[in-house]
This record gives structure tokens, C-alpha cells and sequence, in this order.
């Protein structure tokens, strides 16, 4: 199994900032991509971005320009830098892992508030 524990979620106002981090522990050399969803409410969860084991990233239209996605492999955490936030970001913020079997693992989440 793979624990993930997401942190760094909190109250800004638009235009500001926020770097969340999701520390992953377990069975992590099986995990082969890692990424951030979030969460809305009244809506359904949606991906926010990706990062393979190849750095490879991918990054919903909303978020492009805005935010980046980094891992660092030693300290097993991966990282979404969040700029120019926007009102429309406020969401629970969910760390993901996917497995190399395709199993994925979920965070309990981290609540972003944006303020305008």
C-alpha cells in the first residue's frame, strides 16, 4: 500500500499564492505517476495536474501558466506550486498515486479557500 499526506492548504486572497505538498510512503517504488485533483463544492473531482516517474507533466486548462507540478524522488513528495490564485480554485485539493498495476491511491486532501 502507498500512504499519502497532503499539507500546505490554507485561506488567500486572489492573486496570491500557495505550495501544497503530498509525502508519500509505502510501496513507493511501484508508484509510476503522481498528481493533484480537486474537489469543488457541489461539483465533481477533476485533475488538476500530473507527473510521471519521467517528469512527464500534464495540466488542466484552467491551471495552465498558474501552477507547476515537481517531485523530489529523495524526499518521496511531490509539489504544486499555485500562483495568481483565483476565486474559482477554491476546491479540496487531493494528492493521487497511480501504481505501475494501475491501482490508485488517495490522500485525505487539503482544504485551499480563495478570497476575492
Amino acid at each position: 500500500q502507498v500512504q499519502l499526506v497532503e499539507s500546505g492548504g490554507g485561506l488567500v486572497q486572489a492573486g496570491g499564492s500557495l505550495r501544497l505538498s503530498c509525502a508519500a510512503s509505502g510501496l513507493i517504488f511501484s508508484i509510476n505517476a503522481m498528481g493533484w485533483y480537486r474537489q469543488a463544492p457541489g461539483k465533481q473531482r477533476e485533475l488538476v495536474a500530473t507527473i510521471t516517474n519521467g517528469e512527464t507533466s500534464n495540466y488542466a486548462d484552467s491551471v495552465k501558466g498558474r501552477f507547476t507540478i515537481s517531485r523530489n524522488n529523495a524526499k518521496n513528495t511531490v509539489y504544486l506550486q499555485m500562483n495568481n490564485l483565483k476565486p474559482e480554485d477554491t476546491a479540496v485539493y487531493y494528492c493521487n498515486a497511480r501504481l505501475v498495476s494501475g491501482i490508485p491511491y488517495w490522500g485525505k486532501g487539503t482544504l485551499v479557500t480563495v478570497s476575492s
